[in-house]
């Protein structure tokens, strides 16, 4: 659905986005990861045309973004940071009015406009002005605005930013009732929601592609290694006897404490490469006449991975894993 090879944008000085490729599927919802100034909104904006790229190339529905900009634009619904609405307008008026921008025939426009009412859960408020909508509902007139052409792919740039937990919830489950339909690229800070929502991941780092691919794939190729957590209950346990204890195993790089209180201690244990520990840390903690309360793989986070790999001090080697993971576009500021 989407393929973008050696994409790139500069600002005098300045590399915006440095040589980025990755393969997008069809019917994928992709969390699209990065810090503040990484270079989200720039790639964002060069897929929905609204920059044209420096050098490279950027297929979107099987559409060069500068070569045919118009059928780009027909395929793509965008929900930028802060919607496009007017304030002025009731609703269904709005949703009526970015239809006919759209180009949707005369005959299907009221249908469409229930449709993209009834998928965003807006229909006791169609009569409303949007002014008098919450900033959840807002978000959603947002994503019925970008839906309603039924576009092969959809952008969405934070579009949880500044909901209550309850609005999040209710938006997250609404762009996963999308997938299938439509390709999804998700911009979002919110890792957890990336991880409840997303099939795959891509992470840029100041311009450049630090990593792609599941967070499983992720995970594994962050660590390299088998991470184990060990709890350990002994009356007068000290967490530096434990840890100094737990590093002298055979296999084991190195141990963290992670909690520590009196009489208990949790540490996350991570062994070399290739090497299996679990027994000799069971047979560890026993021989030095302590408790072992749980021994079990360690949970990681795709949080974990993200402050990895967009560590100020990290290089910039474009790592992607295979098979390229795939993505959505996006489509001009609110209509086309």
């Amino acid at each position: 659905m989407i393929q973008v090879e050696n994409l790139t944008k500069r600002y005098a000085r300045t590399v915006a986005v440095d040589r980025i490729s990755f393969a997008v599927a069809k019917g994928e919802i992709v969390g699209f990861l990065g810090r503040n100034g990484a270079g989200k909104t720039t790639t964002m904006r060069m897929l929905t045309c609204f920059l044209p790229p420096t050098e490279g190339v950027a297929n979107v529905a099987g559409f060069d973004v500068v070569e045919n900009p118009m059928e780009v634009k027909k395929r793509i619904g965008y929900l930028p940071e802060s919607p496009p609405l007017y304030p002025e307008m009731e609703v269904g008026e709005y949703l009526t009015f970015v239809g006919k921008i759209k180009g949707i025939p005369s005959n299907e426009l009221a249908r469409r406009v229930d449709e993209a009412a009834g998928r965003c859960a807006l229909g006791d408020v169609k009569k409303k002005l949007i002014s008098k909508l919450s900033k959840g509902y807002r978000q959603r007139v947002g994503l019925a605005q970008a839906v309603i052409h039924n576009p092969d792919v959809l952008i969405l740039d934070e579009p949880t930013s500044g909901l209550d937990p309850q609005q999040i919830s209710e938006t997250r489950e609404l762009i996963a009732s999308l997938a299938g339909d439509h390709t999804i690229l998700l911009s979002t800070h919110i890792l957890a929601e990336v991880e409840h929502t997303c099939s795959n991941v891509i992470i840029i780092d100041r311009g450049h592609l630090v990593a792609s691919g599941t967070v499983r794939e992720l995970l594994q190729r962050m660590r390299g290694s088998e991470a184990i957590a060990v709890e350990i209950r002994y009356d007068g346990l000290e967490a530096a006897d434990a840890r100094q204890r737990i590093e002298q195993v055979p296999g084991v790089s190195r141990a963290v404490v992670k909690q520590s209180e009196p009489g208990r201690v949790l540490l996350e244990v991570e062994s070399l490469e290739g090497a299996n520990v679990r027994a000799d840390l069971a047979r560890a903690v026993v021989h030095a006449g302590w408790n072992l309360e749980t021994l079990h793989a360690a949970a990681a986070s795709l949080e974990d991975v993200f402050l990895e790999l967009t560590a100020a001090e990290k290089s910039h080697p474009a790592a992607s894993i295979e098979p390229p993971i795939t993505t959505a576009a996006a489509t001009p500021e609110v209509i086309q």
